[in-house]
């Protein structure tokens, strides 16, 4: 059954393993992975795995103990992950821009009892920080790269691994089950300490098969992967959705425009999903037209705005063939919603398409019933791809998943006739003026279509007569200069009268953290000093 076409197979009932033996006999002789001078087929591939399982196995790791990666995306960070899930154990993935006490956080929530991470990256060693915190369940720390006295090297992890059979490595990898979880995920609600979302392996295989086919992945791709690995974008719409559909991947530690648009004409990439952000960098890199982007076909894209105009100059410009929109969360194994291919530019951009398969997606008002069509609400969703829960939190799952069923997304989104999805924005961004619900996400889609503006990132800031107002932070396409009054001015002519900022501030970038998202938080702040 498992050597079925990938769209006949039983996905919930396959695990992680399973699906990587299944790749291997499938695609033996196709690249799986490529990072630098390192490459890998399928077959080379599971047997890395494998490798790393019986060396998981030699440390003393246990079915359902947590291991976890702090490290950029990298060819040892895939086997290091499959390796560990081959052997039963948890993946527990930790932000690269984390400081050492916000990883101490999520090794210390997790009980995770190794540690794979990095020698010095982005200014401060890894390895060093966490030896300095406390962690008495951390059994063991190694390097996928670099250098520390406080941690043992990657050859000498695999290396400890000669003393575990093949074949015990093979029984431990057989013996994880599709309910058996696969990882933790750590998310941040809009208050208190990050939570660990729990997936397991069989929903994140049915979820990335679908998302996979409705994107139109397949068998040769040549997927970079510049999201990062431990984001669900990076890690289950990436290098896990390659495993499931036959396609390369090429992981990017650190998105830098210059070196990315060289690697898509060396490598010949087809297919780079990535924040709107990203696409919108590429365009404005004043290199950009020295370089070969005909080979890219694919790009999966999402967030509260993706302004038409990006779609079309995406496929204009870039070269991209397929540009879909979707939508998930963290809490949902990353996918609620996906656009198909064929969609219009201007149900691309403005929708994130239709509820996966084999699952239910409704908008509600503040009491819970469903509102009709073309009515904003919060999204709820409910099926095979909502979280098992938060680790050790049954308090705060009981918030986010309710007695029926439903996951409480927190995002507002309004259902068009056909059964489009629309997000308006997060629950907690909407800010009111005067009487009427600005979501910034629109204000900033309606900014984006000025010639002189490459990014835009609204805020809600305090008014003494409208309650609250909008701010704006503009970034200027290449060559143009931003003046606040004339874009008041433009953005009257533009927009409804309560949608226009009162207040622009002209800044050279956007705050982002690593899944390129803005951090409108450190927006706040700045607004609060700008402001006084």
């Amino acid at each position: 059954m498992a050597d079925l076409p990938t769209d006949q197979v039983q996905w919930d009932t396959m695990t992680i393993p399973s699906t990587l033996a299944r790749a291997a006999r499938m695609w033996p002789d196709v690249s799986a992975l490529e990072d630098g001078d390192k490459a890998f087929t399928f077959q080379e591939l599971e047997a890395a795995a494998q490798q790393a399982c019986r060396s998981f196995i030699a440390a003393g790791v246990e079915r359902g103990d947590r291991v976890a990666i702090w490290a950029p995306n990298s060819w040892r960070w895939e086997i290091a992950a499959l390796g560990l899930q081959s052997a039963g154990a948890v993946l527990v993935t930790l932000n690269t821009r984390f400081k050492a006490s916000e990883a101490a956080y999520v090794l210390e929530k997790s009980g995770a009892k190794l540690l794979f991470t990095m020698g010095d990256f982005l200014g401060m060693n890894y390895a060093d920080a966490v030896a300095a915190e406390d962690l008495p369940a951390l059994e063991g720390t190694v390097l996928l790269e670099g250098e520390s006295d406080h941690a043992d090297s990657w050859e000498a992890f695999l290396a400890r691994g000669e003393s575990v059979a093949a074949s015990a490595a093979r029984e431990r990898a057989d013996s994880v089950t599709p309910d058996d979880l696969s990882d933790f995920i750590f998310t941040s609600g809009t208050t208190g300490n990050p939570k660990a979302v729990m997936t397991a392996h069989g929903q994140n295989l049915k979820v990335f098969d679908v998302w996979g086919r409705c994107v139109g992945l397949q068998p040769g791709d040549r997927y970079l992967i510049i999201m990062p690995f431990f984001h669900s974008f990076g890690y289950k719409s990436g290098w896990l959705a390659c495993v499931i559909h036959g396609a390369t991947a090429l992981p990017e530690p650190v998105f830098d425009v210059g070196p990315v648009l060289e690697r898509i004409q060396r490598e010949k990439i087809t297919v780079m999903p990535g924040s709107p952000t990203i696409y919108q960098s590429m365009l404005t890199f004043p290199e950009r037209e020295k370089y070969d982007t005909s080979s890219l076909r694919l790009a999966v894209t999402g967030g509260a705005a993706v302004p038409v105009e990006l779609v079309h100059r995406m496929r204009t410009e870039l070269g991209f063939r397929d540009v879909i929109t979707a939508y998930g969360l963290t809490e949902s194994s990353g996918t609620v919603t996906a656009c198909e291919l064929g969609d219009d530019d201007e149900t691309i951009a403005t929708t994130c398409g239709k509820p996966i398969p084999d699952t239910e997606t409704k908008c509600v008002d503040p009491d819970g019933k469903e509102v009709t069509a073309g009515e904003p609400g919060e999204i709820w969703t409910r099926g095979y791809h909502v979280m098992r829960g938060y680790w050790g939190d049954e308090a705060e799952t009981a918030k986010a998943v309710d007695a029926d069923g439903w996951l409480h997304t927190g995002d507002i989104g309004v259902f068009d006739e056909r059964g489009y999805l629309r997000i308006t924005d997060r629950i907690k961004d909407m800010f009111i003026m005067g009487g009427f619900n600005v979501y910034p996400a629109e204000v900033e889609n309606l900014l984006f279509q000025h010639e002189g503006i490459a990014a835009a990132a609204v805020i809600g800031v305090p008014d003494d007569r409208m309650g609250e107002v909008g701010m704006a932070f503009v970034v200027p396409t290449p060559g143009s200069t931003l003046d606040a009054e004339a874009l008041v001015a433009w953005s009257r002519d533009n927009m409804a009268n309560y949608k226009v900022p009162r207040h622009f501030e002209v800044v050279d970038e956007l705050p982002a953290n690593a899944s390129g998202k803005t951090l409108k938080n450190d927006l706040r702040e700045r607004a609060k000093t700008i402001l006084a």
